[in-house]
């Protein structure tokens, strides 16, 4: 536990779509610093989504609605042994899960069938939003561990 309190780093909404997640995700997909590389590959998704008559920030909203875990598990030590604990995840937590998992799961999209990150961050969002792709699957297999686990609810102190 930190000595003094931390004061939190806000961020801004997005100027285009006034939308907060848009701005989280333009944040987690930056590399090496360049914010305008990853501003325009995420705007270049969502004009792609409006041409096909999607509303990009409900797609998004849809997306992160799916991919978000309830339950997670926490490792604690009690007497020598580890025991996995399941907690309920925070609503900014399950914000930095779903998003960070939809971004990992883009990432690990093969280059052989799409070519830029910008194509593989399209097709996991319109899957994500339909309740499929790699993203939901990381979100079902957390939520299964913690389900397993659910014996050691009562260490959670």
């Amino acid at each position: 536990m930190p000595r003094r309190p931390y004061k939190k780093n806000s961020v801004k909404q997005d100027p285009i779509y006034k939308s907060l997640e848009t701005a989280k995700l333009i944040n987690y997909i930056i590399k090496d610093g360049k914010k305008s590389v990853a501003k325009k590959i995420v705007y270049n998704v969502f004009d792609r989504l409006n041409k096909e008559k999607n509303d990009p920030l409900k797609v998004l909203n849809q997306a992160i609605n799916n991919v978000a875990p309830t339950f997670e598990v926490k490792p604690r030590r009690l007497g020598g042994a580890s025991y996995l604990v399941p907690i309920e995840v925070r609503r900014d937590r399950r914000l930095f899960l779903a998003l960070n998992w939809i971004v990992e799961a883009a990432n690990s999209r093969s280059n052989k069938e799409y070519k830029k990150f910008e194509n593989k961050l399209y097709t996991e969002l319109l899957e994500a939003s339909k309740n499929q792709g790699n993203a939901v699957n990381k979100k079902i297999q957390t939520e299964k561990l913690a389900e397993a686990n659910k014996a050691f609810a009562h260490l959670k102190w």
